[in-house]
C-alpha cells in the first residue's frame, strides 16, 4: 500500500545539543534503514521548513503506524498520512475497463 506522508519537525530550542545531536543521528540512520528495505520510497524537504514528505510502500496501516511510531523524532512532529491509489490518466496505469 502507498502512503503519501508530510512530516512537521518542531524540536524544542531548549532541548541540550547533545540530545539533539543523537535524536538527528539515529533518524538519519533509521530513515535510510527503511529507504534500503523499499518501505520508505521518496523523500522531499519542504523547502524553508523542517518538514518533510515522503512515500511509504508497507504492507498496510499497521506496518505504516510502526514505521512511523519507531522513528525518533516521532514525539516532535506532527505527520499527516493520505492513502494512495493508482490515477487512471497516469501513463504506466493498467489498461482500465469502461
Amino acid at each position: 500500500m502507498l502512503f503519501a506522508v508530510r512530516m512537521d519537525v518542531d524540536i524544542p530550542r531548549d532541548l541540550d545539543p547533545e540530545v539533539r545531536a543523537d535524536l538527528v543521528a539515529r533518524e538519519k540512520a533509521y530513515c535510510q534503514k527503511l529507504q534500503k528495505s523499499g518501505e520508505w520510497v521518496h523523500i522531499w524537504r519542504c523547502v524553508g521548513q523542517y518538514a518533510n514528505i515522503s512515500v511509504f510502500d508497507v504492507a498496510d496501516n499497521e506496518a505504516l503506524h510502526q514505521a512511523l511510531w519507531n522513528l525518533p523524532l516521532f514525539p516532535y512532529m506532527r505527520i499527516e498520512v493520505t492513502p494512495l491509489a493508482q490515477h487512471p490518466s497516469d501513463l504506466t496505469a493498467d489498461e482500465v475497463a469502461p
